[in-house]
């Protein structure tokens, strides 16, 4: 593992909390998510940051030196979006996203809501790094997911709208599976499988899918976190692993993608953005474009498209 600026933001908010379970509601992710993160952060920076008492959190040497270090990096990179905002304004619009399968034709659609407008699109793989590069200015809108009842803070003077409220997560399975046959598949029978982990992991999503196993009744074994789709499928299609995946996700060859039953573990898409760089208007323009996107992959699979269809009041509002 790299340590990334969310991981800088990361130690920072601990260290201006003092203590874990502060930091965590600040940063919108559980007190167990934000321990486990911090202990791969330890691990690069090859010792403790941080040391733990009866009031909290206390800095120690080597904590002192990345927390200097780690804000100086996050104030120049700040200061380096707005300042760039500040000198060259332009009518770009300037997108960031997670990898959500509906990105795939969201570009297409926002060609055709924002005719002869110049849209940039960028993809990252942290939600906490999408907010905060909306707050620096880097980007003037946001989509994003959120899974569970993970609620992702947003930043002072951001909008928000919810595009899609509930979408049930499924499972990418190896075609030559033995479970690949049937139509939905209970968790409790992946017991034993080893599982891709999601590849953002302060959306909520990790902390979900543990939390359904556990009431399934087992631990899951997550062993890979591969942001390559290629790699991805090419793993689950060989059979040494399996993965959730959003169901509007399109077919991989030697792979299949299953409903879970009961739902156990769902997520909603959201659009935030900045209120000073987007207008109601562009807002709805940008609304319009990602449920246009998303709904053109709902037929994909034909579990969800029977799914969503009994769903109505899940559907955007695109009149």
């Amino acid at each position: 593992m790299q340590l990334e600026l969310r991981h800088l933001e990361a130690v920072c908010r601990i260290a201006e909390a003092g203590s874990l379970g502060r930091a965590a509601a600040r940063l919108g992710v559980s007190q167990p998510a934000l321990s486990a993160q911090l202990r791969r952060i330890e691990r690069v920076a090859g010792g403790e940051l941080f040391t733990r008492g009866r009031h909290g959190v206390d800095p120690t040497p080597l904590g002192e030196f990345v927390l200097s270090k780690a804000r100086r990096v996050l104030g120049e990179m700040d200061a380096l979006a707005a300042g760039a905002r500040a000198v060259a304004p332009h009518p770009t619009l300037r997108l960031g996203c997670i990898l959500l399968v509906l990105v795939d034709r969201l570009i297409g659609r926002l060609e055709q809501e924002f005719a002869g407008q110049e849209i940039e699109v960028d993809i990252e793989h942290s939600v906490t790094t999408l907010t905060r590069l909306l707050a620096a200015g880097r980007y003037d809108a946001v989509v994003y997911g959120e899974v569970a009842d993970h609620e992702v803070p947003l930043p002072e003077g951001v909008a928000a709208r919810t595009l899609v409220p509930k979408e049930p997560f499924c499972v990418r399975m190896s075609a030559a599976h033995p479970l690949a046959g049937r139509d939905r598949i209970d968790l409790a029978d992946l017991a034993g499988e080893t599982w891709m982990t999601m590849v953002e992991d302060d959306d909520g999503g990790p902390e979900a899918l543990v939390d359904a196993c556990a009431k399934a009744g087992f631990t899951p074994k997550l062993r890979y976190r591969i942001a390559d789709r290629k790699m991805h499928y090419d793993l689950i299609a060989a059979g040494r692993a399996i993965s959730v995946s959003q169901p509007t996700a399109p077919p991989a060859e030697g792979t299949v993608l299953r409903p879970l039953a009961g739902d156990p573990v769902t997520g909603r898409i959201r659009l935030a953005w900045n209120r000073a760089a987007v207008s109601e208007r562009r807002a709805g323009l940008l609304y319009r474009a990602a449920g246009l996107a998303y709904l053109d992959n709902v037929p994909t699979n034909a579990f969800h498209r029977i799914w969503w269809e009994s769903r109505p009041e899940l559907h955007p509002a695109l009149d």
